[in-house]
Order: C-alpha cells, then structure tokens, then sequence
C-alpha cells in the first residue's frame, strides 16, 4: 500500500494537512537580535509555538544561547566562547549591533530594551527554560524548547552532561514519554544526540542535514532518533524527501523559512515543524491558509 505522503510529484499535490508546529529560530531573530530575551518574548508573543536556540558551553561551564563559535559578530566583546567565563559575558551589549537593521517601527522596542541589561546581555539556557516552562502556546499546549548542541568543541561530551543536569533540575529531562516532552535536543552531531539517549532516553533527539547523506535518503534516520531537521534548499532539491521521512516514520523539520512562498511549498509537503526567524508570519500565514 502506498504511503499517505507519497504522491506523483510532491512540488505540486499537497500533503494531507496536519498540524504544524511554528518554531522562532533563535527567537524572532528578524526583528530583534538572535538569542536574546527580547527576541524570545516577541516571539511568544507573535504565537510561536516552540523556541529554537544554540547552546555553547563557557570555561565555567555554563550554557548560553550563542551560535557562533566567537563573540564577535553578536556583540560588542571579541574572542572564542568557550574561552570565556559568564563574567566576562555579562557587561558585553548582545542586541545593539541589530538596532540598525531594525525596522524603524520596532524604534520603540529598541529603546525600551536598551534600558534593561537583561535584554541586552548574553541569555543562558537557564533563562530561555525559565521562560519556556512559564509560556502556553496558542495551541493551548506547553511550549516546547529545541536545543541545538554546537559541535565540535573543546568540551566534548561535557556539553551534554550539562544540558542533562539543568533539565534535570527544572524535572523536564525525563519526560513520560517523548510525545510529552517539554524539551528537544537538536545537533548535526550524531555523536551528541547518541549521549544524551544514554543520559536521558525519553528526550526527543532531532538530527540535522544540510546535505542528506546517501544513505539516509530513504527517510530513515539513525539509531534512536526518529526526527530529522533539513535544510529549505534540501527539500527544494529533493521534494520527495518529505514523503520517504515520514513513510519511515519519522518526523520532519525544516529550517529556516520566511518567506510565504516558501512557507506555502513546505506546508504542502506536510513538514511537522517550521523553523523561522519570522514566527509571527508563519502564524498569519496559516491562519490564512485554514481560512
């Protein structure tokens, strides 16, 4: 029997609809600078249903929502993460450099932030968890968190370890089962997602391609993880991708998608969760679409 997914040409027959999740990529990263509480609460704002961040480890172990593997081009400081303590994090402004990017209409958000450090700073993972667990999503349901473990790092193994032990404090490691999971680690390192299975099994793992492997072109994933994040140009190469990922049973996420044509084709090839630095036009878009 042929799967549900599969049709003759994917790029032109919908998907069954089904329910899509709107994730903010770094937060609604459009408006407000990536990785930022400002960004993060605009995005909760906008009707996101899931919040995306990096996570790198400082010299003190601490994670902190930072993508690069320096400081510099997301604040005012210089110099190698993982090479710094929080302290040294702490005084530099994380949000300014977007202030003339930013569209003059959000002038006023711009101001306000300015005057409140915590906005400005370096964001820990500790307090996008805190504000995650504290937030409903439009949907009614929690609002879930994906983590992304950056990889390679001198810190190896103990990145994860890390990410266990906070989630285990805020009792969001160990869900009852994974469709209940409050949290999903995310990694283009096979090697991270593999750890944290064995630190805490019942945490949804989503590995990630920009480029599909050969032998994981027929929709089926590696051991253990039963999601797969891509990205936008995959699928514009390769629509039929879609398809053999969920006839393999599997979830989809694409990254990172903003405009509405795009919005409109991953729809049509029934991804499950849209990752976008424009949370809030995913959200009318599908508001329009089930109009």
């Amino acid at each position: 029997m042929p799967s549900p997914w599969e049709t003759s040409d994917p790029s032109a027959a919908p998907a069954p609809r089904r329910q899509v999740q709107v994730a903010a990529h770094r937060g609604s990263s459009a408006a407000h600078a990536e990785h930022t509480l400002g960004a993060y609460e605009l995005a909760l704002t906008e009707g996101a249903d899931a919040l995306e961040c990096d996570v790198r480890l400082t010299r003190d172990g601490v994670l902190v929502c930072v993508h690069d593997r320096r400081i510099d081009r997301v604040s005012d400081g210089r110099g190698v993460l993982s090479t710094l303590e929080l302290a040294d994090l702490t005084d530099l402004d994380f949000a300014s450099w977007k202030a003339a990017q930013a569209d003059p209409n959000l002038a006023a958000a711009w101001r306000e932030m300015e005057r409140d450090p915590e906005r400005k700073g370096v964001l820990t993972l500790e307090r996008l968890i805190q504000l995650s667990l504290d937030s409903t999503a439009p949907s009614g349901r929690p609002v879930q968190l994906h983590v992304e473990t950056k990889h390679p790092t001198r810190y190896g193994g103990l990145v994860e370890r890390a990410l266990v032990d906070l989630l285990e404090r805020y009792g969001v490691a160990r869900p009852a089962t994974r469709a209940q999971s409050r949290i999903s680690v995310m990694s283009y390192a096979v090697t991270s997602l593999r750890r944290v299975h064995v630190l805490a099994p019942l945490l949804p793992t989503v590995c990630l391609f920009d480029r599909v492997p050969v032998r994981h072109r027929d929709g089926r994933l590696p051991a253990q993880i039963d999601s797969v994040g891509v990205a936008l140009r995959v699928l514009r190469a390769d629509p039929r991708y879609a398809a053999r990922v969920h006839r393999a049973g599997n979830r989809l996420h694409c990254f990172t998608v903003d405009e509405p044509a795009d919005i409109e084709f991953v729809l049509d090839l029934g991804v499950d969760v849209i990752i976008s630095n424009q949370p809030g036009r995913v959200r009318a878009h599908l508001a329009r679409r089930a109009a």
